[in-house]
């Protein structure tokens, strides 16, 4: 396959996208020789919507300081022809995001006290979620 045809196939990828009903992303990178193609798109529904159309299976995400400011990047990649394509989103995150991660209990007062202990995955947990073994 040729430059041109690899490069008509990737803005083809995003066309097909808005037309299915996707929004566009606020920037678009193709690198030269079309190995590598970037798109941003601008809060979490869109990024969501595009790695569903595109089936990303690779997905991963950091965090990371910006000059004080706290950002989390997502990524969802692909490779499609020997084109590796990621729908990245980049969001501000506050210290209250990142506080929550400390909390012991999330959930807060009202959870099951059953848990996610007890059930298939660990069918010998009892309440508490742990084995006859550390009862």
């Amino acid at each position: 396959m040729t430059e041109l045809a690899t490069r008509e196939q990737a803005f083809g990828l995003v066309a097909e996208g808005v037309a299915a009903g996707l929004s566009a992303p606020w920037r678009l990178y193709l690198a030269r020789g079309c190995r590598y193609l970037s798109l941003n798109v601008g809060d979490r529904a869109e990024w969501d919507a595009w790695r569903t159309h595109l089936n990303c299976p690779e997905l991963s995400v950091r965090v990371y300081d910006a000059g004080g400011e706290i950002r989390r990047c997502s990524v969802a990649e692909l490779v499609l022809d020997g084109c590796r394509i990621s729908v990245e989103l980049v969001e501000e995150v506050s210290t209250d995001d990142l506080e929550r991660l400390l909390v012991a209990d999330p959930a807060g007062p009202g959870v099951d006290p059953a848990g996610p202990g007890v059930g298939p995955t660990n069918p010998g947990a009892g309440p508490t979620g742990t084995g006859p073994e550390e009862r």
